[in-house]
């Protein structure tokens, strides 16, 4: 899986938006009309926007009080960290830590027998599950381990 870091995705931006202005310039020094290139980048799949990641993070920190358990940095506090690699439950791939904030973990199931109730026990909509997974996936790629 590729991970965007901030620095891939600027790059990212701005070669997308050079390449019309490429485009532009091109054509007019020429008699023939050139086509604009297209950008053969694309994010990767799994890869959330820094807008989804922002509210997410306002999720995170409000309706899902989901730092309660797992502090405010994504620490951990009574929940594990989220801002390391180590995932307790899953891969720790988006599509599994959304499906862990919908679904909770049992007693039974949890490592250190505190469970983690389905949403964390708050009443959030499932566009707030997307964007508080697509917020924690980010906590753990930013961790550089």
């Amino acid at each position: 899986m590729v991970t965007w870091t901030r620095f891939g995705l600027l790059a990212s931006l701005m070669t997308a938006g050079a390449a019309p202005a490429a485009a532009q310039a091109g054509s007019e020094a020429s008699a023939k009309p050139t086509a604009p290139r297209q950008s053969t980048s694309a994010p990767a799949a799994g890869a959330s926007s820094s807008a989804l990641i922002a509210r997410g993070d306002a999720v995170y920190h409000g309706p899902g009080n989901c730092f309660a358990c797992h502090g405010s940095k994504g620490e951990g506090l009574v929940g594990p960290s989220l801002r390391d690699t180590e995932w307790i439950h899953s891969k720790g791939t988006l599509e599994e830590i959304e499906a862990q904030i919908i679904h909770g973990v049992t007693k039974e199931a949890a490592k250190s027998g505190i469970p983690m109730p389905p949403k964390g026990g708050a009443t959030i909509s499932d566009e707030d599950v997307k964007a508080c997974a697509a917020y924690v996936h980010s906590l753990s790629q930013q961790s550089g381990s």
